[in-house]
């Protein structure tokens, strides 16, 4: 077979890659995309959709549980696991089939269905023995689950994300390891959905967060659902068709488990490319070192994009990186620099949590507020959670915002847009809040920075004005 030759090579075909791939293209270049499934995207086939599936699903089951907070007498409950799943595997087939369809639409040449590894900086080896010549090279070979040592030779009884939507129904217990974004939120969808859940996490840290407050209202609004075990050590063997745990540390105990679901974060897929080939330097996660405002890899023809360089694991900014890698890639040498978007990740519990900009510093202003009888909160019966705002200590400019509250999902995307154009606080009070909605919530924290900034007439602006009688301010 003959060897093959482009501008630009782009390893993996996800999100990012195809988004790599068609900048590329638009620019010029003559590109090859290289993947050895071409099997959808992680957010639609194993990641975003079939999780938010089942999150949908135990929505469902848990606002049945609590009708008769409202007065409406609900019939007994019943899960059918198997029609969970059906409807789930359903629908994510559904938006895998609509990501094979574009894929279809790339111009016939550029596709090749083969596993790649480098050779040198522009030199791919194929599996089936042929060569690439690249001008540039777009590694977008995205993360894969990571399962620990213990948890190895435990066979069919260990999920990951890759393996859970693929059950047949729902499982009587599970055991979640790892309380990141995704453990946290499938651990509570099975809980909802009548599954013994417990999450086990080595670390102290719960989702990430570096807002000690926020992380504290998290685990006591989450612990009340499904038990969350901090910084413990786990002995696990099998036993039957599970698994028995026992644990030590913050917390000690044991229990079995039906399936174990590993979480424990998703590293980068570089395993198989045979950096060593390319001579580029590493971080201690293997991840060759790059400019994150161009994705180059030093000053040679390579660039990253996606999950594969562990610094944004999120669908909008894997395609926002491949287009910049893509762009980039077609025009080496000519490599331009490129301002990055306003930090914007969500967890898609109940209530959602969202963090959005810069994490606080010594030195940044913090406005905190409880949801925990906010007005609308109470009307839904959802009244928990806490928001922290951060702000320049010397003008109020919005810098971040951790967000654990109800509708945090949509607001968070208001203070991204909000800090991406260098809004204030005061700014915002200055603008409308409807009454009765979760945003009046804010309020509070963003008059707290005000109040710390101690602006000239910050809560009467030009703009403002009291409210009338028949209006209320929380």
């Amino acid at each position: 077979m003959a060897d093959l030759s482009c501008d630009v090579a782009i390893i993996g075909a996800g999100t990012a890659g195809l988004a790599a791939e068609r900048t590329a293209r638009k620019a010029g270049a003559k590109t090859l995309l290289i993947d050895d499934r071409f099997a959808g995207t992680t957010c639609a086939s194993v990641g975003c959709m079939p999780s938010k599936l089942l999150i949908a699903a135990a929505d469902a089951a848990h606002g049945i549980r609590r009708a008769s907070t409202f007065g409406i007498l609900a019939t007994k409950l019943n899960v059918d696991g198997c029609a969970v799943m059906r409807r789930l595997r359903k629908e994510r087939d559904g938006f895998v089939a609509a990501t094979l369809k574009s894929i279809g639409k790339i111009p016939e040449g550029i596709c090749v269905r083969q596993r790649a590894q480098f050779a040198d900086r522009t030199t791919l080896t194929l599996d089936d023995g042929r060569k690439v010549s690249a001008k540039a090279i777009v590694i977008a070979a995205g993360a894969r689950p990571s399962v620990p040592k213990p948890f190895d030779g435990l066979g069919d009884v260990v999920l990951t994300n890759e393996t859970i939507f693929e059950l047949a129904s729902l499982p009587r217990s599970v055991a979640v390891i790892g309380a990141g974004p995704l453990g946290l939120e499938l651990a509570q969808a099975l809980a909802r959905l009548g599954v013994e859940t417990a999450v086990f996490e080595q670390s102290g840290h719960l989702a990430a967060l570096r807002d000690a407050d926020v992380a504290k209202e998290l685990r006591s609004v989450l612990g009340k659902e499904f038990p969350i075990h901090l910084g413990v050590k786990l002995d696990v063997e099998k036993n039957g068709q599970g698994a028995s745990f026992s644990w030590s540390g913050a917390s000690t105990g044991a229990a079995s488990f039906e399936r174990i679901l590993v979480a424990a974060g998703r590293p980068p897929a570089l395993h198989h490319l045979n950096l060593a080939a390319t001579g580029l330097a590493t971080n201690e996660r293997g991840v060759p070192k790059f400019d994150p405002s161009t994705l180059q890899c030093g000053d040679v023809p390579i660039f990253l994009a996606g999950d594969v360089d562990a610094q944004r694991p999120v669908l909008h900014e894997a395609s926002s990186e491949g287009a910049i890698a893509g762009r980039n890639a077609a025009s080496f040498p000519n490599v331009r620099k490129n301002k990055r978007a306003v930090p914007l990740s969500i967890m898609f519990t109940d209530p959602p949590l969202a963090t959005v900009g810069s994490p606080p510093s010594d030195t940044t202003l913090v406005g905190s507020a409880s949801y925990a009888d906010q007005g609308r909160a109470r009307i839904e019966a959802r009244n928990a959670g806490l928001v922290r705002i951060y702000a320049d200590h010397k003008n109020g400019v919005l810098t971040g915002a951790t967000l654990f509250a109800p509708g945090m999902d949509h607001i968070a995307h208001l203070f991204a847009w909000a800090i991406e154009r260098g809004e204030t606080a005061a700014a915002l009070l200055a603008l409308p809040f409807y009454h009765p909605t979760f945003e009046e919530g804010l309020k509070p924290a963003l008059r707290q920075i005000c109040q710390a900034v101690q602006l000239p007439n910050w809560s009467i602006s030009t703009t403002w004005r009291p409210p009338g009688p028949d209006r209320r301010i929380q």
